[in-house]
């Protein structure tokens, strides 16, 4: 049965043909692209407002890369008003101001409890007790609500303040403290970087960090992670492990403030020993670990692996044709996880939903 075209803004009193569970960067991507295909869709979002993970960054998070190659598609970001990188509040007014600009069908606060199959349909279990039914689920969640700790012996002995990365906001609670920064990728660097001017910072990774020449930002590293991809026939894992030198993470190198040391044997109740058998009382720990796919919705499909993952082909399910996947790293789509990634996805999966749904 072919079903009736309707408005957008009718999409929001009816089950959709296409349910995107997140409202993200990938979300509202998606959603601008099912916009062209006559497909009743809509956009569930857990979070109050707009601006999916970026609302939960700290407050001096930036971009990779200058507002230019960080867009969604359709409008470009407007230039950042500070130096070239635009900040967590520019990111989340522009996502803002996107997702009113092109009327995107988003419900708010709605979380996705679990997605299951119902007939033809997949029913989306909410988190107030309703459900809604598609034909197709596009998971969006991301990773943000998903932050990894390493088990380190006696973690949970420890008396001092451990805090994830996801959940850092300002050095301000840290001043005067002794902090271990605990991650060698670009928060560890960023957030050691603003720590180091207000607490006794040390910056611990596995292996002494990769800096990026100073002229190479995140486009750079969006296009040597499609390359990439592309090289190994869709099946790279890689994230953009080297660090990206912007303006803070710059000024901390020219004070000499980017130092590492190797990470410690194991937490005691008031610190930490090290490797060679030294002893130091420290205060707080910051894990700058990263993440895991925020896929825990989807278990009553079982189509999560033992990894956490989801086995795709073109971000198509493999055990469920009826499920997509977008915004959780090369293994959804080449550098998913960004801005420009998601761009790029979207406008490669959303005419494979389309033709899948015979739109």
């Amino acid at each position: 049965m072919t079903l009736p075209d309707i408005d957008i803004s009718d999409a929001r009193a009816a089950d959709p043909d296409v349910a995107i569970i997140g409202g993200g960067q990938a979300g509202l991507a998606i959603g601008y692209y099912l916009r062209r295909t006559g497909l009743r869709f809509v956009i569930l979002d857990a979070e109050e407002v707009p601006g999916g993970a970026w609302l939960h960054g700290w407050d001096s998070l930036r971009l990779f890369s200058p507002a230019g190659y960080s867009s969604l598609p359709g409008w470009q970001m407007p230039p950042s008003g500070s130096d070239g990188f635009p900040t967590r509040d520019e990111v989340i007014d522009y996502l803002t101001r996107y997702e009113a600009r092109y009327d995107l069908p988003v419900e708010r606060p709605a979380r996705v409890d679990a997605v299951e199959r119902a007939g033809d349909r997949l029913r989306l279990r909410l988190a107030d007790g309703s459900a809604r039914h598609a034909r197709a689920v596009v998971s969006a969640t991301g990773t943000w609500s998903a932050p990894v700790i390493p088990d380190y012996e006696g973690r949970e002995r420890f008396d001092g303040t451990q805090l994830h990365s996801a959940h850092y906001r300002g050095p301000e609670p840290f001043a005067g403290k002794r902090v271990l920064v605990v991650g060698g990728g670009n928060s560890g660097a960023q957030i050691h970087a603003e720590l180091d001017a207000h607490a006794r910072s040390t910056w611990v990774t596995l292996r002494p960090p990769g800096f990026l020449p100073d002229d190479v930002d995140g486009h750079v590293l969006f296009q040597r992670a499609t390359a990439r991809v592309r090289d190994d026939g869709g099946g790279a894992s890689g994230t953009f492990g080297d660090i990206v030198m912007v303006p803070p993470v710059k000024a901390a190198r020219d004070r000499g403030a980017l130092e590492t040391v190797r990470p410690f044997a194991r937490f005691t109740r008031d610190g930490v020993v090290w490797r060679d058998g030294t002893s130091e009382a420290i205060d707080a720990v910051i894990w700058c670990t990263g993440f895991r796919p925020a896929l825990d919705h989807l278990w009553p499909l079982g189509v999560v692996d033992e990894a956490g993952r989801v086995a795709v082909e073109d971000q198509r399910s493999v055990d469920e044709p009826r499920l997509w996947l977008a915004g959780y790293g090369d293994w959804t789509g080449a550098a998913s996880a960004t801005l420009i990634g998601s761009a790029r996805v979207a406008r490669d999966l959303v005419p494979r939903i389309a033709a899948a749904l015979g739109a």
